[in-house]
Order: structure tokens, then C-alpha cells, then sequence
């Protein structure tokens, strides 16, 4: 098959490139309105409360929409008692509200109600003073048209002494696009030029060091453009570009390591360039499909997983592990074809240390460890369980308003809003209750006061904002009879635009929102979902309905879906990697060791990333933001990612030692040797890996920052003390064991040790 591959390369080479690079051209072309095309969503679980209470409450009511904002001034030089407050604020808040792209359909607040009556719109600054505004934006829209606007509105209002703010979620995950485009810009500034460097030390030549760079290429364009596309159709989560590009580099650089090197080794060797290109894709090439395949089966069991931002981010791990693969056996052979002995060309001064050299340096470490390998185990294992002890500590939750930087008007608006109102009043919970029937005759809706009044005295809870209070004063004993149109229409304008606020037109759907006194992600606001949900399912009432949602539920329910896939992800992912490792290596307990020591990797990661980003160690001085938690889809997809990665390095090094235990050299030798071929490879594939994750690391937004860190750490613990320690010192306890398979015919007899190798004490 490869050297059928080769003669239809050579054969159509030139037609095969045009094809290439227009098709380039087109996925390029088609990847340039991503960024607008992704959505800050898809964090609701499909059929949770907080989906069903979000899905209530966007249609129906006077001056709730599609999607919502609450608009915070700040009046720099007045307060509330100085008369040129009111028409500041309400010149801002006009401005605001008529602007066409926004479509606002109405609002509620501090520019909407009388003097008497809006008085909880205005902070304990007497500076500060909000307006609810309801939008027909939907969230993908306005994601898009809130930071536009929210950019005009300060460049407008600022150098008169208003700070107008925008607060929502289309608003925040807009800034949080525009900070991830940022980031994934400077991270491949940084990524490029440090890759270039380590591959021309690498390959010590330039041409090979620049045609690497055609596999990233290719791999990244084309995945963006089809990502592209899809989000025009489908929900993709904004992380996707950030994830997909990260890995991506990763994993290509990587890939045309492989292939470039054993390319040019066959130069080395004599071989003429076809033949050199038909071995390359029958080694390199074919490890290149396995690990591929590894990762994208990998990938594909975060699909058991029924949250749209994860099964999102592995789509696009997939597809640009998939155009990799593609790539690195397909267009990086053409393009090697057509280069030829040109791939040596610019070759750096200096003297490299032959292969045979380097070779005696891998195998006498491994030797120096096969002779203490319980003293060399158990120090590894201690090591690494150490590291991963943290992580039993562990916490996650969806991202809020901290990963936007303090100098956004965004983050400031939030930030003004918990300062001013109270820390939970920027991201309420909400009681969103339904009938079949208007809540005047629904059965048990006598229960709803009651329900507000235990909401009200919940520990953690400052306030309930209801139509209750207003509905009361017409009718103390009925609260909601005095929705009947004819009681309705005689309570005060005031009272009126209270209720169409908390209750639909229909007057079948009615929302309480309870206040709580932390931010949303905090331990104490998810207990009080807890406590919420408790409370409304007593209100058992034939058609009558009550579900909590906000961002805290939204983040509740988003931790429960992924702990309820994890157990099948986990399971599935397991049984794929140890089924294709018991294939590849006719062996039942090197995939057990395999499985065993990724997860010893994997547990280690946690425990650096809950040290950095849950308890601050060494975050001032990496630059990190302490959060008190990690990304909910971090740790899941760290799973899976490192898993298949390390696989993929396993794979590498066990396709080797078994080569030579095939080849008759007992378990020592065949250990001692395949780390000496491999180990260069290995540590230089590690290095690209590291400085790609790390780049991002160092350069993105909260998530990507603790996804980046994470496989940086993993793979540097993988490339040293797992392939350097644990994984020879395991075998060399193994022995033989390592190749037992039951019914396996006799193997070859064992070879003596070469001349120059010292004997290993069993």
C-alpha cells in the first residue's frame, strides 16, 4: 500500500499540489468568519431545570427577550441627590436601549418607575443605578452585537464622567471571544518562532524545520474552515478555535517528526528517495495512523458527554487530529517527493553526536535503572502520588465574570453590581414557575407566597424580587387574584410594570428571583440550588410546574451531566485503548501497565493544577489568576487528551523493545535498546509539545490557560519520569511477563547481551 501511495504521488504530483493548495486557499477562506460563527453557549444540559427556566422566560413578558442585559451607570461626578443624576442616567440609558442593533424589546429599573418606587435600582453609592433590558437578540447574535455596542457606548459616555456598563452573558462571553482571539494570536506569535528554533536543532537543517510547518498548516486550516461552516448550522462552543488550534500544533509537529526524520535517516542510509519515502510510510507512517486513530477514539467517547461545549471542543480535537493524520501520510510525502534531497538543504554548523553515540547514553540509563528498579519505582510512584494528592481536593464549575480582566467596562459592570447591590445580584437564581391554566384558577397556586416567603429565609439568601409584594397591596389574602384584568388595571403604573416583569402576559408563567449573598460559583450558592430545588419540589399541583435556573443552576446541572458521562467515557475510552494495545503488542499486561501508569500521569496534572489555580501556589509569579476552581470541562478533557497522547508515546517506545524481543534479546537487552532508539524521538516530540502547550498556557483565557498548563505538565512528567523511570523499571519487574499472551507459540531463543552492553542483574 505505501509504495503504491509513492508511485501515485510521484505520478500526479504537480496536479496533486495545484489540488492542495487551492483547496488550502478555499478551507483558509472559509475559517476568516469563525470567530463570529462561534457561541458563548452551550453550557445548558438539554432537559435540565436551568434549560427549562431559561427556555420559559425568553419569551411572554413585557420586557424580557431572547436574551437580556442589565445596564449599570455610574455617575462619576453626581450622586442621586444632585439634579443632573436622573438625566445623565437616563440621557445613557436612552442611548443604550434605542440603539437599533440591539432590538430591544423593553425595560425595567431605575429609569422605568417613580421616585418612590426605585429605590433597590440605586447602589449604596448613590452613584450607581441599573435598568433591566430585554432584547429579541438571540444568545449567538448577541454575543456578537453587545461588545460593539458596549465599545461605543464607553468611548461615548466616558469622557463625560458616565461608565456604562453592559452586563450579561452575551456581553461577557462576547469580551471572553474577543480575549480568547487575542490570546490564540499571541500564542502562535510565541509558538512559531520557538518551534522553528527547536525543530532546527532538531533536524539541523532549515528546509526540514520549515516543511514540518506544511502538516500544522494544513491540519489547522482546513479544521477551522470546516468548524467554520458547521457553526452556521449547528451550536459550537468558542473554545473549539482555541482547543482545535492547540492540539492541532501539537500533535502535527509531532507527526512530522516522525516522518521527517525517518525520512531523512533513509536518506542517510543510501536509500533513494522513493524507496526512502515507501519505508517511511510503512514505520513512521503507519505509527502515525495508530496514534491518530488512538486519539480520535479518544476523543470520540466525550461524546457520551450530553453538554453541546464538550461534545463541541472533541468534534473539533477530532477533525484536526483526523486532517493531521491525513496530512502527515498523504500531503507531507508529496511535498517531500518534490523536495527530495533538497529536505537537507541548510544544513546548521556544529558537530551532532552520532546515533550510535547517543544510543549507549539512553541505554546506559536505562541499564542504571533496571538494576534498582523497586528503588527507582517506588521513588517515581512516590513522586507522582505526592503531586497528585492535591487533586483529591479537586473542584470545578463553569467560568464567570473573574476570567474577564479588572479593566473591562464588562467586568467592571459586574463588578459594580456586586459591590453596589449585593454579591449575588449579578447572577440571581431564578424560581421559574408554569401553569397550563392563568395562575388565577391554576390549582395550588395558593402555594407560590409561600413558597417566595421559605425562598426568602434560606441561609445565604438576602432577597426575593417578586411580583408578590406589588400584587399583595390590591389583594393581601389572594396575592394572585389581583391579576384579573379588572383588579389589575387599578393598581398604580408602578405596580403594573412590576408584574409584567416577573409575570407573562399570558399570566401563566411567573419568576421569582432569589438573591443570594456570594457570586455563582461559590460553594455556599450551589448549596442554595440545592436547598432551592428541595423547597420547589413541594409545590406538587396538578399543571403547575417549578424549576430553578441561573447561572449557579446552569452550572449544577452542567457538573451533573459530566459526572453521569464519566463513568461510561471512561469505561469506553479504556476498553478501546486496551483492545488496540492488546493487538498491536499480543500482550495482556502491557496494556494494564499502560492504563495504570497514565493514570498515575494523569492524577499527578490534577493535583498541579488544583496547587496553582484552587490554592494559588506559584500563580502570582506564572501569572495565573487564583479562581478557587477549575473549568468543568478541563479535567474531562484532560482525560482523554492525555490519555490518547500518552498512548501514543507508549506505542512508539513498546513497538520498539517488542521489535526486539521478537528479534530473540531477552527483556533487559530488548527494554535497554528500544529506549535508545526512541528516546530522542520521544524527549523531542515531548519538547515541541510542551512549548505549544505551553505557549497557550501562558497566553489564553482562564480555560484555555488550565487546559494549556495541564497537557504541558502531563507531557513533560511523561517524557521523563514515565519513560525514563517508571516505564523501564516496571518491565524489568515484569520480565517476561511483559509478552504473555495465552496460546502464544515459543519464542525465538534469547541473545546474549551485544558486546559493549553490561549484563542486568535479574
Amino acid at each position: 500500500m505505501s509504495q503504491r501511495l509513492i508511485r501515485t504521488l510521484t505520478r500526479f504530483r504537480w496536479p496533486l499540489l495545484a489540488l492542495w493548495l487551492v483547496a488550502l486557499v478555499a478551507a483558509g477562506v472559509a475559517a476568516l468568519p469563525i470567530a463570529d460563527r462561534l457561541s458563548g453557549g452551550g453550557w445548558y444540559v438539554p432537559g435540565s431545570g436551568s434549560q427549562q427556566a431559561i427556555a420559559a422566560t425568553r419569551a411572554g413578558f413585557a420586557d424580557r427577550g431572547a436574551s437580556d442585559l442589565t445596564l449599570v451607570v455610574r455617575d462619576e461626578r453626581n450622586t442621586a441627590t444632585d439634579p443632573d443624576f436622573e438625566q445623565r442616567v437616563r440621557r445613557a440609558v436612552d442611548r443604550v436601549t434605542g440603539d437599533k442593533r440591539l432590538r430591544t424589546v423593553g425595560s425595567y429599573g431605575w429609569t422605568t418607575l417613580s421616585p418612590a418606587a426605585r429605590g433597590t435600582f440605586l447602589g449604596k453609592d448613590r452613584r450607581t443605578a441599573i435598568t433591566l433590558v430585554g432584547l429579541e437578540l438571540d444568545d449567538g447574535t448577541a454575543r456578537r452585537v453587545l461588545p460593539e455596542v458596549q465599545k461605543d457606548t464607553e468611548h461615548r459616555f466616558a469622557p463625560e464622567g458616565l461608565r456604562v456598563s453592559l452586563v450579561s452573558a452575551g456581553t461577557l462571553w462576547g469580551e471572553i471571544n474577543t480575549l480568547s482571539q487575542r490570546g490564540l494570536e499571541k500564542a502562535e506569535l510565541i509558538t512559531f518562532p520557538l518551534l522553528l528554533v527547536i525543530l532546527l536543532l532538531l533536524y539541523r537543517t532549515v528546509a526540514a524545520a520549515v516543511v514540518s510547518f506544511v502538516v500544522s498548516a494544513t491540519a489547522i486550516v482546513f479544521t477551522l474552515g470546516l468548524m467554520s461552516l458547521l457553526a452556521r448550522h449547528f451550536e459550537l462552543s468558542l473554545f473549539v478555535e482555541n482547543a482545535a488550534t492547540m492540539i492541532g500544533l501539537g500533535v502535527s509537529v509531532d507527526y512530522s517528526l516522525f516522518i521527517i526524520s525517518r525520512y531523512t535517516d533513509e536518506l542517510a542510509r543510501g536509500s533513494g528517495q522513493e524507496a526512502a519515502l515507501v519505508t517511511t510510510l510503512r514505520t513512521s507512517g503507519r505509527t502515525v495512523v495508530f496514534s491518530g486513530l488512538i486519539v480520535i477514539l479518544a476523543m470520540a467517547s466525550l461524546f457520551l458527554v450530553d453538554l453541546n461545549v464538550i461534545q463541541s471542543i472533541a468534534l473539533g480535537i477530532v477533525v484536526v487530529v483526523a486532517f493531521a493524520v491525513l496530512a502527515s501520510v498523504a500531503v507531507l510525502p508529496l511535498v517531500l517527493r518534490l523536495l527530495g534531497d533538497r529536505v537537507l538543504w541548510g544544513r546548521l554548523p556544529g558537530r551532532r553526536a552520532p546515533s550510535g553515540e547517543r544510543g549507549r547514553r539512553w541505554q546506559r540509563v536505562a541499564r542504571q535503572i533496571m538494576r534498582r528498579p523497586v528503588l527507582f519505582l517506588l521513588t517515581a510512584v512516590i513522586a507522582m502520588a505526592a503531586l497528585a494528592a492535591p487533586s483529591l481536593s479537586l473542584r470545578t464549575f463553569t467560568p464567570d465574570a473573574r476570567i474577564v480582566p479588572a479593566s473591562s467596562p464588562v467586568r467592571q459592570g459586574f463588578d459594580a453590581m456586586r459591590r453596589e447591590f449585593g454579591p449575588g445580584t449579578a447572577s440571581p437564581h431564578q424560581v421559574v414557575i408554569t401553569s397550563r391554566t392563568p395562575l388565577t384558577a391554576a390549582p395550588g397556586a395558593a402555594k407560590i407566597p409561600l413558597l417566595r416567603d421559605r425562598l426568602a429565609a434560606l441561609p445565604h439568601v438576602t432577597g426575593v424580587n417578586s411580583p408578590l409584594e406589588a400584587l399583595r397591596g390590591a389583594s393581601p389574602r389572594r396575592p394572585l387574584g389581583a391579576l384579573e384584568p379588572a383588579v389589575f388595571a387599578q393598581l398604580p403604573a408602578d405596580a403594573r410594570a412590576t408584574v409584567d416583569h416577573f409575570v407573562s402576559a399570558d399570566r401563566r408563567t411567573l419568576v421569582l428571583e432569589v438573591i443570594g449573598d456570594d457570586h455563582a460559583s461559590a460553594a455556599v450558592s450551589r448549596a442554595l440550588v440545592s436547598s432551592m430545588r428541595s423547597l420547589v419540589r413541594e409545590l406538587d399541583a396538578p399543571g403547575l410546574r417549578a424549576v430553578v435556573g441561573g447561572e449557579s443552576a446552569e452550572g449544577v446541572d452542567a457538573n451533573a451531566a459530566i459526572e453521569d458521562g464519566l463513568p461510561a467515557v471512561i469505561l469506553v475510552m479504556l476498553v478501546v485503548i486496551y483492545l488496540l494495545l492488546l493487538v498491536t503488542f499480543r500482550s495482556v499486561l502491557l496494556p494494564v501497565k499502560a492504563i495504570l501508569i497514565n493514570l498515575l500521569s494523569l492524577g499527578a496534572t490534577y493535583g498541579v493544577l488544583v496547587l496553582v489555580f484552587q490554592h494559588s501556589a506559584l500563580a502570582g509569579p506564572l501569572g495565573f489568576q487564583e479562581f478557587g476552581y477549575l473549568q468543568n470541562f478541563v479535567p474531562v478533557l484532560l482525560l482523554a487528551i492525555l490519555f490518547s497522547l500518552s498512548t501514543d508515546y507508549e506505542v512508539f517506545l513498546l513497538h520498539r523493545i517488542r521489535e526486539e524481543f521478537d528479534g530473540g534479546a531477552d527483556n533487559t537487552s530488548s527494554v535497554a535498546r528500544g529506549m535508545a532508539r526512541t528516546a530522542p524521538l520521544i524527549s523531542g516530540a515531548a519538547l515541541l509539545m510542551v512549548a505549544v502547550f505551553g505557549a497557550f498556557a501562558f497566553t489564553g483565557i482562564m480555560p484555555i490557560q488550565q487546559l494549556g498548563l495541564g497537557l504541558a505538565v502531563a507531557i513533560a512528567l511523561d517524557a521523563t519520569v514515565i519513560r525514563l523511570v517508571v516505564v523501564p523499571a516496571a518491565m524489568q519487574l515484569m520480565g517476561d511477563w511483559n509478552w504473555w499472551l495465552p496460546g502464544r507459540p515459543a519464542r525465538p531463543a534469547r541473545t546474549s547481551p551485544v558486546a559493549g552492553e553490561p549484563a542486568v542483574r535479574p
